[in-house]
C-alpha cells in the first residue's frame, strides 16, 4: 500500500469510529431501520443525479451489494446497537475483518501470509482485550445481530473485489438507493412511530443523521470502495481492527465513558497487529 492510501486506511476507522455516537444519538429520536431508511434515501438523492448509471453486466452485482452492504449489515447492525451497547458493537463487528481475510481466500484467492494471519491474530487480540472491559453488555441478541451484521458486511467486500472495480460513487448512489425499499419494507412491517419521529427529532438528532449520511456514508464508504478496489482484502481488512479503538476513544470524548487500562492496552495491541499486516511482500496494486 502506497503511503497515501495507509492514511486513507486508518483513517476510514477514525471515521466510522466516531459514527457509533452518531447512531447511537440517532437512535435515540428515530426508530432503528427507518433511522438507517433516511440515510440511505438523503445519500441516494445526493448521489444519483451526479453518477453515471450502473452498466448491464454491473447491475446485478451491484443489487447483490445492497442486500449485503446495505439491508443485512446495516439493518442488523442498526437494530443490535440500538439493543445493545456502542462498545458491545464496536467489539463484535470487527469479526468482519477475520470473516474478510477468510472469504478472500476461497473467493478471490487472495491467501493470507504468514505476517498478514499473525497481524490479524494480534489485532484481534486488541478486540478481546476490549471486549473484557466492564461495561458490555451480555445480552446474546444484539450481540449476535451485530456480528451477523459483521458477516454481510464481509461478503459484500468480497463481492465487491470480485466484480470491481466500480466507480465509487456510483457504486455509493445505486447501492444506496437499492438498499431504500428493502429497509422501508422491514421499518414498516418491525417498527412503529416513523411519521412521529420526523415531527419531534431533536437538533442533535439531524446531525446524528447528516454525519451517518456524508461523513459515514459519502466520504466513508467512498474512501472505502477506492481502497479494496486497489489494494488486497489480505492489506485493506485489518485496518478496521482499528474502529473499536476510536469508537471507544469517542465514548469516552462525547458519552462520559471512562478510559481504563485495558482500553489503551487492546488500542496499542490492535494498532501493532495492523501495523505487522503491512510487513512482508507488497500485494501488487491496481493502477490509479
Amino acid at each position: 500500500m502506497s503511503p497515501v492510501q495507509i492514511v486513507c486506511a486508518v483513517l476510514l476507522p477514525l471515521l466510522w469510529g466516531y459514527q457509533f455516537v452518531a447512531i447511537k444519538v440517532g437512535l435515540t429520536e428515530f426508530p432503528p431501520l427507518f433511522f438507517l431508511a433516511l440515510r440511505f434515501v438523503f445519500i441516494a438523492l445526493l448521489l444519483v443525479p451526479f453518477v453515471k448509471r450502473p452498466t448491464r453486466q454491473q447491475l446485478g452485482p451491484v443489487a447483490a451489494i445492497s442486500v449485503f452492504l446495505g439491508g443485512l449489515n446495516f439493518g442488523l447492525f442498526y437494530v443490535g446497537l440500538g439493543l445493545g451497547t456502542g462498545s458491545m458493537s464496536a467489539v463484535a463487528y470487527q469479526l468482519a475483518t477475520p470473516f474478510a481475510v477468510l472469504l478472500a481466500w476461497p473467493l478471490l484467492g487472495e491467501r493470507p501470509t504468514l505476517m498478514t494471519s499473525a497481524g490479524v491474530v494480534l489485532a484481534f487480540g486488541g478486540v478481546v482485550v476490549l471486549a473484557a472491559g466492564p461495561g458490555l453488555s451480555t445480552d446474546v441478541l444484539p450481540l449476535l445481530l451485530v456480528v451477523g451484521a459483521a458477516f454481510a458486511f464481509a461478503v459484500s467486500n468480497v463481492l465487491t473485489k470480485r466484480y470491481g472495480p466500480f466507480d465509487p460513487l456510483m457504486l455509493m448512489a445505486w447501492s444506496s438507493a437499492f438498499t431504500v425499499p428493502q429497509v422501508l419494507l422491514m421499518s414498516l412491517f418491525l417498527e412503529h412511530g416513523q411519521l412521529a419521529s420526523v415531527v419531534t427529532a431533536d437538533a442533535h438528532g439531524w446531525i446524528a443523521l447528516a454525519y451517518t449520511v456524508f461523513i459515514g456514508g459519502i466520504v466513508g464508504f467512498g474512501l472505502w470502495f477506492w481502497l479494496i478496489a486497489r489494494c488486497s482484502m489480505n492489506r485493506v481488512a485489518p485496518f478496521g481492527l482499528l474502529l473499536p479503538v476510536f469508537a471507544l476513544m469517542s465514548s469516552v470524548l462525547f458519552l462520559g465513558e471512562r478510559m481504563t487500562p485495558k482500553l489503551i492496552a487492546g488500542g496499542l495491541l490492535a494498532v501493532a497487529g495492523v501495523a505487522v499486516t503491512q510487513i512482508g511482500p507488497r500485494a501488487r496494486a491496481i493502477p490509479t
